[in-house]
């Protein structure tokens, strides 16, 4: 990493930042929304602890869809500017070698504080779009809003069940209306799909390596 120009340590300075966090982000401005009642979930890697998206969708006339996507809002309680946010820009991202992973944001933050986790209240950054019945664009919107994740799932399983080779996942058919609205999600993503097609795009194989633990 030293090498490439990455840093694989905190600096003390970033570590005495986190140590003055104690708690998630909140506000109370009044332009912040409140759309904690909405069917939010997080779709994402079986072992992932760093949820940085939830999504949701509601039918609307004439076949068109309100789908809502939203971001963690990380800015929120990383400063712009601070030595956690400059150690942050400097390596871009988190680096994943087979020795260990080496988080872009102290795991404090990115698994817990800033993460958008199962019956938890975050905020988060709100891109709304309607999307017309052939998948195209209507209007869109962006704003912060507070955000609670209603259930934890996984690519995989969501992808077998909606394909009809496999069973619901645990914890879709707790939550009412969560099915339903799951399978909307899939038949906006489906035309999304197909209008990109449409207009020339391509579809791209690629492989996602995985190190096997030794014993």
């Amino acid at each position: 990493m030293l090498e490439r120009g990455l840093f694989p340590d905190f600096p003390a300075e970033a570590l005495a930042e986190l140590d003055a966090i104690h708690g998630p982000a909140t506000r109370t401005e009044e332009s912040t929304r409140d759309l904690r009642n909405l069917l939010w979930c997080s779709i994402d890697n079986d072992d992932s602890l760093d949820l940085d998206q939830l999504t949701v969708a509601q039918a609307m006339p004439g076949g068109a869809a309100k789908v809502l996507v939203a971001i963690a809002d990380v800015d929120a309680v990383v400063k712009k500017r601070s030595a956690l946010d400059d150690h942050a820009r400097k390596n871009t991202t988190s680096v994943y070698t087979v020795a260990e992973t080496f988080p872009m944001l102290p795991e404090k933050l990115s698994t817990d504080l800033t993460s958008l986790n199962y019956e938890s209240d975050r905020l988060a950054i709100v891109i709304e779009m309607v999307l017309a019945g052939d998948g195209s664009l209507q209007r869109s919107d962006i704003y912060q809003a507070t955000v609670r994740n209603q259930a934890k799932l996984a690519y995989n399983s969501v992808a077998a069940w909606l394909e009809g080779n496999g069973s619901m996942p645990e914890g879709i058919g707790t939550i009412k209306g969560l099915d339903e609205n799951l399978r909307l999600q899939d038949r906006v993503a489906q035309k999304l799909k197909a209008l990109r097609h449409l207009h020339g795009a391509l579809d791209l194989e690629t492989i996602e390596t995985c190190p096997l633990g030794r014993d």
